[in-house]
């Protein structure tokens, strides 16, 4: 540790400017906002602020790269680099030409633009990119007499353009692809949870990161995978191939490299199980494999079985279940039965367990017949659902406290 941090202030001698603050900004899902700021504020950040779907923070370009390596329930990252007034189509021009784009982007390099519009004067996100598009290449023709390519498919420069009303905002996309796209799950089930959804799942839940974590409709193996790796402070997208920052025309590889051979070093031990299982076949060989892939079989117990009619371990008194059971299009017959079956086990095999469920379909929680704790609102994709929490107490509910307040 102490030669990375003296790697570290050697790099910021030879190069200041890297080490200067910028403002950035996380996008996450609805509901997740204050998990992803607790996240930033035990990662370093500075100017921590809550958004709609997104986190505002400061912090140095080397945080931009930790951020995109740890976090576990941001979408991606941006760097916002100019904000405007805009009202009509030769004022986005002039602003972006303001933008010196020869500090971000080189002749030989290629870029893409994504742009959204909220606007009564621009409707049309595909024109605003053509628009943006213009304005850059037109700055390069004048002072080069060329112009850098686009390039749709793997760019070395994302830039993102958002247009509110009359405010546009220009940001570099520094993630790329979406970091739930961590790199570990070569194989899915139908409907796969998102991974950041999975992890702010857990980091919602009153799971310690220590007792015992069970998934027992566990599909691919993705909630499980995410527990496994917060359990054991494994960087949420070490297995990542590439992000966006990695082709800038500033990126510091051996920056970079410091700061994963700094968060790998946080690795630490866990006393409690990981345990996940399904009834088919299919989905416990697929889980089989991603968590293999995702060198995590030596943490994570499964197993193929039913979850109907199964009991927590033997030698377990306290511990968390948090899964996805089949909802909404997946599970339109039975439901009453389904879910009243899953209120039956949880109440009769995992006493002193604290389970937690998401689901889109209101009605089926009305037949799991057990008293919610708590009911946190998300979205699933496009579905808006409930991630709700049963305490399933040990004897009396009364009784569990009192032997609680003992102990």
């Amino acid at each position: 540790m102490e030669e990375q941090n003296k790697e570290l202030e050697e790099k910021k001698e030879k190069n200041p400017k890297g080490f200067e603050s910028h403002e950035f900004v996380a996008k996450t899902f609805y509901g997740l906002e204050e998990v992803l700021a607790k996240e930033l504020l035990q990662l370093g950040a500075r100017d921590i602020q809550e958004l709609n779907r997104a986190v505002k923070f400061s912090g140095d370009m080397g945080f931009l790269y930790k951020a995109n390596l740890c976090l576990r329930t941001a979408l991606r990252i941006l760097m916002p680099i100019r904000t405007f007034k805009v009202r009509n189509e030769q004022q986005l021009y002039d602003g972006i030409q303001k933008i010196n784009w020869s500090e971000y982007l080189g002749l030989d390099k290629t870029f893409v633009i994504n742009a959204t519009a909220n606007s009564d004067n621009f409707t049309h996100s595909h024109y605003v990119s053509l628009k943006v598009k213009d304005a850059i290449v037109d700055q390069f023709r004048e002072r080069f007499g060329k112009r850098p390519s686009i390039d749709k498919e793997r760019p070395d420069l994302r830039i993102q353009v958002h247009i509110s009303d009359m405010d546009c905002t220009v940001s570099l996309d520094s993630s790329g692809e979406s970091l739930h796209k961590r790199g570990y799950r070569i194989e899915t089930n139908n409907a796969p949870i998102n991974e950041v959804l999975a992890a702010g799942m857990i980091l919602l839940s009153d799971w310690d990161q220590n007792s015992d974590f069970i998934d027992p409709m566990c599909g691919s193996g993705t909630i499980i995978s995410e527990a496994a790796m917060i359990a054991r402070g494994i960087p949420a997208n070490i297995h990542r191939k590439e992000f966006a920052f990695q082709r800038w025309i500033d990126y510091d590889e051996d920056l970079f490299d410091v700061i994963v051979d700094s968060s790998l070093n946080k690795e630490r031990g866990f006393d409690g199980r990981i345990m996940g299982s399904d009834r088919a076949f299919s989905a416990f060989k697929k889980t089989e494999r991603n968590i293999k892939h995702a060198l995590l079989e030596d943490f994570i117990q499964i197993e193929k079985k039913d979850f109907f009619g199964s009991t927590k371990p033997a030698d377990s008194k306290r511990g968390v279940l948090i899964f996805n059971p089949p909802y909404g299009e997946r599970q339109e017959k039975d439901l009453e039965e389904f879910y009243k079956n899953i209120g039956d086990t949880l109440k009769h095999g995992y006493q002193g367990y604290s389970a937690w469920i998401i689901t889109s379909s209101m009605e089926a929680l009305k037949f799991v017949g057990l008293r919610t704790s708590r009911k946190i609102k998300l979205f699933n994709g496009p579905l808006e659902c409930r991630y709700v929490n049963y305490q399933l107490y040990d004897g009396s509910k009364k009784a569990s406290k009192n032997t609680e307040s003992e102990a």
